[in-house]
């Protein structure tokens, strides 16, 4: 059995998520992040607050690169709700 990446507390994140049909490093280790950006859209939180704190980017300072960020982040947290948790529940390789 291989062991799966673990998430991080602390994720070194990326100007760009994923965007492979399958899982990646990159995915396990952003779940937590994943989720906060999920929890924070649900709350009807505004995205550059959200980039901030939860991807450690200053909108007001970086707004092309903050919302770039933002855009893969959120759309790769919905793809895990539609496809990506099944990869999840199958045993590794």
């Amino acid at each position: 059995m291989v062991a799966r990446p673990r998430p991080e507390d602390d994720p070194n994140i990326a100007d760009e998520a994923p965007t492979s049909s399958g899982l990646t490093d990159y995915d396990f280790a952003m779940l937590a992040c994943y989720l906060r950006l999920l929890d924070a859209e649900t709350e009807g939180a505004d995205w550059r607050e959200v980039a901030s704190i939860v991807l450690n980017v200053d909108p007001d300072r970086h707004y092309v690169r903050a919302k770039r960020m933002y855009d893969s982040h959120i759309a790769r947290a919905h793809w895990m709700t539609e496809r990506g948790f099944r990869f999840l529940l199958c045993e590794p390789d």
